[in-house]
């Protein structure tokens, strides 16, 4: 239910998140293509789809335990909120986080029953980890969302977005690592978060000179600390439950 629902549900976000930016996609460099901005897709056709996996989203929600059930209605409209909330603040990179985690909680309330520690530990390291890449993500289009009035971290951080993205990896792995010591996880985990920690270096080297090609490099590097990271976890979970 999780699986599907996560694919449902970021797939929803995606097509309002584009419904919203229709007409600002138009007129960024990188975003010019999408569907809707190119007129490729109808805003109404948008919608549709957009409500059809929302039913979709909402079967699934209904499969799960009560206590689920809440945090699924948070979750729904936390997507859903997303996409405008850039036009008010200039930390929607946050929100995301949020948006992007927010079934780690679910997902324990719906097997235990209950959202110890640990979920909110590992909410937190989602949420700064979202941070980090995303606010990579927003450097690229920095000149961009400055001429058409989007908000961003990048333009909130200004020259100390390198030092401050850095803070945040280091506070996403600390995170990790009290996840780890709530779980009681060894040195196979740990070996992961070592090597998330080596390439959060390189993403730094990459985007010292803030160059666009650059910092979406160090964007699209984060597929790879989340590889690390679920391989030291599957490792750990191989070997220690043997």
């Amino acid at each position: 239910h999780f699986v599907a629902g996560v694919v449902v549900t970021r797939s929803a976000g995606c097509v309002i998140n584009d419904y919203a930016d229709r007409d600002f996609d138009p007129r960024v460099a990188r975003t010019r293509d999408r569907p809707l901005a190119a007129r490729r897709v109808a805003p109404a056709e948008a919608l549709f789809l957009f409500v059809a996996l929302g039913f979709i989203a909402v079967w699934l929600a209904l499969q799960l335990d009560p206590l689920a059930q809440l945090y699924a209605v948070a979750g729904g409209l936390l997507a859903v909120t997303y996409p405008w909330l850039k036009r008010i603040v200039h930390v929607p990179q946050f929100y995301l986080g949020v948006a992007f985690g927010w079934s780690i909680p679910m997902a324990f309330a719906a097997l235990t029953g209950a959202v110890p520690k640990i979920a909110w530990l590992l909410l937190t390291a989602v949420v700064l980890w979202a941070a980090v890449y995303d606010t990579m993500y927003a450097m690229v289009d920095r000149e961009d969302d400055e001429r058409i009035g989007v908000k961003s971290t990048a333009i909130l951080f200004g020259e100390a977005d390198r030092l401050i993205i850095a803070v945040m990896q280091a506070m996403t792995l600390f995170a990790l690592w009290l996840a780890g010591k709530e779980a009681d996880l060894g040195d196979w985990y740990r070996a992961g978060l070592a090597a998330a920690a080596l390439l959060f270096l390189y993403q730094l080297w990459l985007i010292r000179r803030r160059l666009p090609e650059a910092c979406f490099r160090a964007f699209n590097n984060n597929h790879y600390v989340g590889l690390v990271i679920f391989v030291g976890l599957a490792l750990d979970f191989l070997y220690a439950h043997t």
